[in-house]
């Protein structure tokens, strides 16, 4: 570094563990044209960024998805943010659409990608998290991970001295639920003050909904067997923020005038086959169905994450009609996370 190059200092995270405030960090970050950086972020949730920063996320993913309209999918975007920069890809769960769309997402902004498994890495076993923080921290300028455990994120960001972002934990699913809401937005307007019925497992992505009822102003519903309700804090959040939040058993009742309807598998990978039967049983009045849609309005739409098991949670009458944007929804996880990763960066 010469004695020409300016410093600039850089907030990195900003972050709650277990109640008590996460120490902000100051990084001596290089400016070689004597500006100021921009702040980088960790995106941990939902929850904890604030609405307009969500709102600024989401407007530049749209502005993207525009200026790519037509462009084949290899083409670099024309300002390649990420030109220079290599972006890690932490997955300790099986992934198609986090996986393929944040990478793809890295090479049309101009970045490259290195894509690590947990049993390559041995994360938090053969090395401890924070030393892997610190380490890719060296190698890397910013890190996606997808794992179990909501704790080995927050580790990992404690520690990284470069922008984190959460692809999924058995928590929450962000990342998933800012596509879903640029979604609706696409083809409904504004989802403040919308009716959105979540039907089946109270379970990690539902969890990253309420949250989302909280930050965007919606109203949510969730219908499903009281041994599968979702997590009361993620309720609380959202019902301290002032929107409308429902437990119902009935699934008619519940998904009567929503604006849009949701759902998810009902048995996650690692399930055990009991697991999976008692779950079934339980979960099979939820099911998505074009009786069930007729109740909500007619213009309503119908979300589903992926993968789905057809004929389960949902019938492919209604993942293959005039209701469903789910393959939309999809998309929309590239152009989201490009976004997502932009603003960890200040880019």
């Amino acid at each position: 570094m010469t004695s020409s190059t300016k410093q600039s200092r850089v907030w990195i995270g900003r972050l709650q563990v277990s109640h008590e405030p996460f120490q902000l960090r100051y990084y001596q970050v290089p400016v070689a044209d004597g500006s100021e950086s921009k702040a980088m972020n960790h995106f941990l949730d939902i929850h904890k960024t604030q609405t307009d920063e969500l709102r600024t996320i989401l407007s530049s993913a749209n502005e993207m998805k525009s200026r790519r309209n037509g462009q084949p999918k290899g083409m670099p975007d024309q300002d390649a943010p990420l030109a220079g920069r290599i972006v890690a890809l932490i997955f300790e769960k099986p992934s198609t659409r986090t996986r393929v769309s944040f990478d793809v997402g890295v090479r049309q902004m101009g970045g490259q990608t290195l894509v690590l498994t947990g049993s390559e890495m041995q994360l938090g076993h053969g090395e401890t998290i924070a030393d892997t923080a610190r380490v890719l921290s060296r190698y890397v300028d910013l890190i996606m991970i997808r794992t179990f455990d909501e704790e080995a994120l927050l580790e990992l960001a404690e520690h990284a001295s470069v922008p984190v972002i959460n692809g999924l934990t058995n928590q929450s699913h962000p990342c998933q639920i800012m596509a879903d809401v640029m979604t609706f937005e696409e083809h409904r307007g504004p989802i403040t003050g919308k009716k959105v019925v979540w039907c089946g497992d109270g379970n990690n992505v539902f969890s990253s909904f309420a949250h989302a009822a909280g930050q965007f102003g919606f109203d949510l519903t969730f219908t499903g067997p009281e041994t599968l309700d979702p997590d009361p804090k993620a309720l609380a959040f959202a019902r301290d923020k002032g929107v409308n939040v429902e437990i119902l058993r009935n699934p008619q009742e519940a998904v009567t005038g929503a604006d849009l309807v949701v759902t998810d598998t009902w048995i996650s990978m690692h399930d055990s086959q009991t697991a999976k039967e008692r779950r079934h049983n339980q979960l099979r009045p939820y099911q998505v169905n074009d009786a069930l849609m007729a109740h909500a309005k007619d213009d309503s739409l119908f979300m589903h994450c992926l993968p789905a098991h057809r004929e389960e949670e949902a019938t492919s009458a209604v993942m293959d009609g005039k209701h469903s944007v789910i393959f939309d929804e999809a998309e929309n996880r590239l152009h989201v996370q490009k976004a997502i990763m932009r603003w960890c960066l200040g880019l």
